[in-house]
């Protein structure tokens, strides 16, 4: 489980085809190494990817074909910036909110403007994930923790503050028609389909069969 609050950014180093699958190595001189082990998770761009090699300042991890397809990783290419987060710990501060690292599809960039120091941004998002979303709420985005600002249908408008941008791989890589990973808020998900599962409960419970039939008439004087 990851949080959204990015620890550092990586550079993609190589994305090496192998088997139909990716090998991706990312470097990162921000990133504190000293306690990465092989099988650690890592998001990557707010992708959940598994350590299977690693050094003082890289790691890499291969990238499936579903992951692939079902990601804006496809768009990456040596030189880019990557967005790190380590899989959180017991001890560690709950600074963003719930982040699985399991990308539910992709958004493209679709404003971008100045707004005071700020930047402006509007994210056009799949249309079936657009009602897990709410105005104030919670979205990742590239494993960036984010709280909308407004949303309309299934565009999300954001404010991004100076520190975040510079900190993140907004600052370069956030441009118009720019892909970026989406991942909505798990509690969202969660509730509905605790209130679907109500509902087919609910529809799917036959009224209670009368215990009163013609023969207990009968029996107690009711018909002759």
């Amino acid at each position: 489980m990851f949080t959204g609050i990015i620890e550092s950014v990586g550079k993609v180093k190589s994305m090496q085809p192998t088997g139909g699958d990716i090998r991706l190595t990312i470097e990162s001189d921000g990133l504190d190494f000293s306690d990465v082990k092989l099988g650690d998770s890592i998001a990557s761009n707010g992708i959940c990817l598994t350590v299977v090699e690693f050094g003082s300042n890289y790691y890499s991890v291969d990238v499936s074909r579903e992951t692939i397809a079902r990601t804006a990783l496809a768009d990456l290419k040596p030189g880019h910036i990557v967005n790190l987060e380590k899989a959180m710990l017991p001890t560690t501060r709950f600074g963003g909110h719930i982040v699985a690292g399991h990308v539910d599809g992709v958004g493209v960039v679709s404003k971008l403007q100045k707004d005071a120091r700020s930047i402006y941004i509007e994210v056009e998002i799949p249309h079936e994930l657009a009602h897990y979303t709410a105005t104030k709420g919670s979205i990742t985005l590239d494993g960036i923790s984010l709280t909308t600002n407004l949303v309309r249908d299934n565009i999300v408008s954001l404010n991004i503050i100076p520190h975040t941008a510079q900190v993140t791989n907004i600052a370069q890589h956030w441009l118009l028609g720019a892909k970026v990973n989406v991942e909505v808020d798990i509690v969202a998900r969660y509730l509905e389909r605790l209130l679907n599962k109500s509902q087919a409960d609910s529809s799917n419970t036959s009224s209670p069969k009368s215990k009163i039939t013609e023969a207990f008439l009968a029996d107690n004087g009711f018909m002759k």
